[in-house]
């Protein structure tokens, strides 16, 4: 699974890719951008960049997840979305029950 999220800052989203991953809720993350956006907010038009947070889990870790980002996120209505993995290497799989443990 993957669970993703955007922040203001790189800074932003280094602190909450640590808090997850040093937690054993995710294998690991993915920083990207700056990305542009274009967005409602409070009734309002808005264009500008974000960084988007990619977290790599496994779906049962996922409440726990949604949790920490929630607890930890500097916005207080953070986008918070989870793809399913539809497949994976083996090797991958395995990375990933060794790492997450369980």
């Amino acid at each position: 699974m993957e669970v993703a999220t955007a922040t203001e800052t790189r800074e932003q989203a280094v602190a909450l890719a640590r808090i997850v991953v040093e937690s054993r809720l995710a294998g690991g993350a993915q920083i990207i951008g700056p990305v542009g956006s274009a967005f409602w907010h409070d009734g309002e038009f808005g264009i500008g960049e974000e960084f988007r947070l990619v977290l790599k889990t496994r779906g049962d870790k996922y409440p726990a997840v949604e949790s920490v980002l929630l607890e930890h996120h500097p916005w207080g209505t953070p986008e918070i979305t989870a793809l399913p993995l539809l497949a994976s290497s083996d090797g991958y799989r395995a990375w990933m029950d060794k790492t997450l443990g369980d």
